[in-house]
């Protein structure tokens, strides 16, 4: 249904810090257009919005048109096809995504190449916007446009049609992508990948999907013939299996005509294939497969239900059951959550839904991740939980305050209704092509949850969870995880399963809860000094209490504002001893709550708030990040004024944290992805014990609660020598009683502000070694080239074109050409703290018959850049992107916040982001040549490379068929599938 919309494009209720989030601004809810509205008609078709147009041309393709102005200037085009990896023969086993592949190696009019290097000069990345993807059901193709030139929105539109229709499908080309397609194979093998081989037949008990999992088969790849692969374009890339979206800054009837020119003339086969869907079989017995690998990451229980078909009528009512739905695993998923935090936890985490396992069914699912009290007591509780909502019910306190968060998502959704980006949108669209969701758009979608949600009571919500949560029914339970002494045997499973199922439950018992976080401060600070920046549009305060504040209104998003704060110190200040008290103080201190309050308690608190806050020690500051809605600004202030108020001290909580990241740490041992990342930190900065390594298990128990909170304590028992950056939307006259009353009391004794250089510096010469982890005939390459650098705004331009001309080669060498890669690239940063350097990261996936052809390649594509420079359709490209980037980010809250926070820190110049076009445009080849020939200093680096131990090994199964045993209910967990 479209309330996904909503879910797409909205942040939860309580936001994480690098979120962004949204509450309601100053347009007020239409509630009297609600009040004024006839009682729905549940049986009523759900109309499509006047916010788009829906069309459908002779030929049977679909198409839909909204005009939206965010971002400005900008189109998002989809071709999106109903045909995916369950329709391939039994030969064309990974050819529905090697078509899409072919879409970007010649057609009709853009030859090899040609397609995606015009798309790079007009500012359109290759990957992070040019895209495409194949699943099972469909394939979509994914081109964001810049509309500033009218040339470049009737060319986008003829890629569409080439897309649709025109695939060349050259034979030298076809045999060139072979092996970067392999390569995309190579890089999904591993222990995920071979459980995955044992696992998803059951999953699918028997079903076609199964054997048809999007990246194919490694012989058909090699083999087939291209009549072969031609055979799939033509019998499934047809009009009446085809949509094209168009969304962004166009006119609608130019879209329309366009649509029209370009796909009128397209044709359907004259006997066309029956486009069936595959089905899945409900399950009828009950069965157990317990499957391990020594490269697994994690242990995990899954309890499957049996599959049912998807039933959506697209009415209200269906509209409504979706609604009572989504409450019921909010409340559910709080109950899970709730015992994740207690001491000695059966899990490190748990979920219970009933969930989609393809568009078409869905199936009610439990899952756990296992931690150190292993499956048995994991099995108990989920089972447990399910049992005690279908018996017991919700109270009438969890549904108020899922229904709080559930209203106020949707409240998030209509305030920034002329402000969602387009391709939000026009994933909504795909979805209504593909799934039949309903597309009402939002003002309609909420007046219907003001309508409808109210009107769902406690004992309906308690009828679904007993008519929902399966009691007697076959199943499949799942384990999946490290082979351990403990590991549980198929009948073992079974029977946890049955005797969890036996057990008595009681009711959930809730205790009551403050309503507020805290009164505000009867005596506010004061205002003593203003200014503003006219040219910014930034005002300037200083408080009573030396605190300091930025203040930029934006109206970029009607419902978000963005906070920031930094200051030098960090975990610099503390000597090496205490490294990891430091460095996890904030964690730790995090898990324990706030005031008097653990973290389930906040959620409960600030049901149908938005509004989160983060306060830590970085490596060399002290940072605060946050983020609110419009109204719930004070709340944010909130939580930052209790943050420095106090450390809650809760023992229990600690441990359970602890034993955690000791869990995880354990599970992850034996992953080679774990073991190449220390090696690369280890050949880089040796045994400094600042050196960002992962943990061991047995080093978390080093970490002393008392002193985690002394050290934390030591820099946020004062807010000296901060500023506050706030940006967003809010009314900067209306939010100055907030500031005197929140940062304007918090406290400011003297301490420390300044950082220490710890000594922490990478190695110098060449160091090169080699690690020796995994099965899978995969390898890994990591060059690190690092240094002192004098900082500068303009040499960090150097450096950034240097990388993004890099990656450039890397795609067009490694990938396209010699065809030894399917991802990698080149990432790095210039800094001045602690002291001026840099440091430059290539990281290339490959195989191992071709690491040093990889690595000869790299170092000669590095020779060329010193010795000549990057040309002049390279530097192009990269300037393009970067203004069409900067023009869109312009608009964003959070690249705002980031600059004026960097300005802070770097002491560079916050006006220098109205002058990025300009110092972009001065760029030249010269200066691209000159740092080519500064930074990759080839006597001065670190090379590591991941080479497999020996030959893959399959995985190891075990499975269980009883004979009959009572069902029991269950939580979700639905796998990720490679290649979807």
């Amino acid at each position: 249904m479209s309330n996904k919309f909503v879910r797409g494009a909205c942040l939860a209720a309580l936001v994480c810090v690098s979120s962004l989030a949204h509450s309601a601004p100053q347009a007020s809810a239409p509630k009297a257009a609600v009040s004024k509205m006839d009682a729905l008609q549940l049986d009523a078709v759900i109309p499509v919005g006047p916010q788009v147009k829906v069309g459908k041309l002779a030929n049977g393709l679909t198409y839909y048109i909204q005009r939206n102005a965010r971002p400005e200037h900008k189109l998002e085009l989809r071709l999106v096809v109903k045909a995916g990896s369950i329709l391939e023969d039994d030969d064309q086993r990974g050819l529905a995504h090697f078509v899409e592949h072919m879409a970007f190696n010649g057609s009709t009019n853009f030859r090899k190449h040609e397609l995606v290097s015009y798309l790079q000069s007009i500012g359109v990345g290759f990957g992070a916007d040019l895209n495409a993807y194949t699943s099972f059901d469909e394939t979509v193709y994914i081109l964001p446009i810049p509309t500033d030139k009218p040339q470049n929105v009737t060319r986008a539109f003829q890629v569409l049609e080439d897309w649709a229709h025109g695939v060349s499908f050259d034979t030298d080309a076809i045999d060139k992508e072979r092996g970067i397609i392999l390569e995309e194979a190579r890089l999904g093998k591993g222990a995920a990948d071979r459980m995955g081989k044992q696992i998803y037949p059951r999953l699918f008990n028997g079903s076609r999907y199964a054997e048809r999992l999007p990246i194919g088969r490694e012989d058909v790849l090699r083999n087939f013939k291209p009549e072969t692969l031609k055979h799939f374009y033509k019998d499934w890339y047809r009009p009446d299996l085809m949509a094209v979206v168009v969304v962004g800054d166009i006119d609608p009837a130019q879209a329309e005509k366009l649509v029209k020119q370009h796909f009128t003339r397209l044709k359907n086969p004259a006997t066309p294939r029956p486009r069936d869907y595959a089905a899945i079989p409900a399950r009828a017995d009950t069965e157990a497969l317990v499957v391990t690998d020594p490269e697994a990451d994690g242990n995990a229980v899954l309890i499957r239900y049996p599959v049912q078909p998807v039933r959506d009528l697209g009415t209200v009512r269906a509209y409504r059951e979706e609604l009572v739905q989504g409450l019921f695993a909010s409340m559910l998923s709080a109950r899970l959550a709730e015992i994740s935090q207690l001491p000695d936890a059966p899990w490190l985490g748990a979920s219970s839904s009933l969930g989609k396992l393809t568009p078409r069914y869905r199936a009610y699912n439990a899952s756990a991740a296992i931690g150190p009290r292993g499956a048995q007591p994991a099995i108990a509780a989920l089972v447990q939980e399910n049992e005690r909502a279908r018996q017991h019910g919700f109270g009438v306190q969890e549904l108020e305050r899922a229904k709080k968060n559930l209203m106020r998502t949707y409240e998030q959704a209509w305030n920034e209704r002329a402000k969602s980006d387009s391709g939000t949108y026009a994933a909504e669209y795909i979805r209504n092509f593909l799934q039949d969701e309903a597309i009402p758009g939002i003002e309609t979608e909420y007046r219907y949850v003001q309508n409808l949600v109210p009107g769902i009571t406690q004992a309906e919500m308690n009828a679904y969870a007993r008519r929902t949560i399966p009691q007697d029914s076959g199943k499949l339970v799942l384990y999946t995880g490290v082979a351990k002494p403990d590991t549980p045997t198929g009948p073992q499973l079974l029977a946890a399963v049955s005797e969890a199922a036996r057990l008595p439950v009681e009711p959930y018992d809730e205790k009551l809860l403050a309503a507020r976080l805290m009164e505000r401060p009867a005596q506010p600070g004061t205002i003593t000094h203003e200014e503003h920046d006219k040219a910014l549009g930034l005002t300037r305060l200083s408080l009573s209490n030396g605190v300091k504040v930025i203040l930029k209104p934006t109206d970029f998003l009607n419902d978000q504002v963005v906070l920031s704060a930094a200051r030098p110190g960090g975990q610099s200040l503390f000597p090496d001893q205490d490294i990891l008290n430091a460095r996890f103080s904030n964690a730790i201190v995090a898990s324990m709550g706030v005031k008097d309050f653990t973290p389930l308690d906040m959620r409960k608190i600030l049901a149908g708030k938005a509004a989160g806050v983060t306060v830590g020690l970085g490596s060399y500051t002290d940072v605060i990040a946050g983020a609110s809605g419009a109204t719930d600004i004070e709340t944010m202030l909130q939580l930052l004024w209790l943050k420095f108020a106090g450390v809650r001290r809760d023992e229990d909580l600690f441990h359970a944290y602890i034993d955690k990241q000791a869990e995880i740490a354990r599970n992850a041992s034996g992953h080679p992805g774990r073991r190449f990342g220390d090696a690369v930190v280890s050949a880089l900065f040796g045994n400094h014990p600042r050196a960002p390594r992962s943990l061991e298990a047995d080093e978390y128990a080093k970490i002393d609660l008392d002193r985690s909170i002394a050290i934390f304590r030591q820099r946020f028992s004062s807010a000296k020598d901060m500023t506050f950056i706030l940006v967003g939307s809010f009314d900067e006259k209306a939010i100055r009683p907030l500031l005197t009353s929140y940062l304007g009391t918090l406290p400011t004794p003297a301490l420390p502000v300044a950082y220490r250089d710890v000594g922490l510096r990478p190695v110098t010469g060449v160091v090169k070694r080699e690690v020796r982890s995994g099965t899978e005939p995969k390898s890994s390459i990591s060059i690190n080239f690092t240094g002192p650098a004098e900082f500068s705004e303009a040499e960090q331009l150097r450096l950034s074109a240097l990388i993004e001309v890099t990656n450039l080669r890397i795609i067009e060498v490694l990938r396209e050409k010699m065809a030894m890669i399917y991802g990698g690239g080149a990432s790095g940063a210039l800094s001045k703290i602690p002291y001026g350097n840099y440091s430059i990261g290539i990281n290339l996936p490959t195989g191992p018959e071709n690491v040093d052809k990889v690595v000869a390649a790299t170092f000669a594509e590095i020779k060329r850049l010193q010795e000549n420079g990057p040309d002049a359709a390279e530097l192009e490209k990269v300037k393009s992107g970067w203004i069409q980037n900067h023009r869109r980010s312009l608009r964003e809250n959070g690249y705002w916040v980031a600059n004026l926070q960097s300005s802070l820190t770097e002491g560079t110049d916050p006006a220098s982001i109205l002058k990025v076009e300009q110092q972009v445009a001065a760029l030249t080849a010269q200066d691209v040549q000159a740092a080519a020939r500064r930074y990759f200093d080839t006597k001065n680096y670190v090379q590591v490379v991941l080479n497999p131990e020996a030959a893959a090994k399959a995985a190891n199964v075990a499975k269980a068929l009883p004979a009959a045993l009572p069902g029991q209910p269950g939580q979700p967990g639905q796998p990720t599938l490679p290649g979807t």
